[in-house]
């Protein structure tokens, strides 16, 4: 039985832990949708997260509060974010793109961060509870 969350098994071979994190899939099989709507970038229900997997029935709730953790990992996927604006703006500046400096131009540094932020917080959202679950829910592969 096929749904639209689920992807062909032909596909998902040598879909490794990195890979199935990256596309928000399930820990266990790779092959279902962790969130009840697969498409990020809707605001309603951003957060809602299945009971259980659709093809392999592997339980996504392991205990009250287990996706703060994930907290954590969006924590360091922001930082790592900011970082890589820092040394793309750094780059650009040494190849004369742009004229950047840390301690002179602080008001684009934080505005294009902030637009950045801004911009992939759903997909970092959803990514940080796909990795913390791809932490701790085995995988059958």
């Amino acid at each position: 039985m096929k749904t639209e969350n689920m992807v062909d098994s032909k596909s998902i071979k040598g879909m490794g832990m990195l890979r199935s994190s990256l596309l928000l899939r399930c820990p266990h099989c790779h092959q279902s949708s962790l969130f009840v709507n697969p498409k990020v970038y809707t605001w309603t229900k951003i957060g809602d997260m299945k009971n259980n997997c659709d093809h392999c029935q592997m339980s996504f709730r392991n205990e009250v509060g287990f996706y703060f953790g994930a907290a954590y990992v969006s924590y360091a996927l922001t930082v790592a974010l900011w970082v890589a604006i820092l040394v793309a703006l750094k780059v650009f500046d040494a190849l004369g793109w742009i004229e950047f400096g840390f301690l002179t131009h602080p008001v684009m540094f934080l505005s294009i961060g902030i637009i950045a932020t801004a911009i992939v917080f759903p997909y970092l959202f959803r990514l940080s509870r796909s990795i913390w679950a791809h932490f701790f829910i085995k995988s059958e592969k």
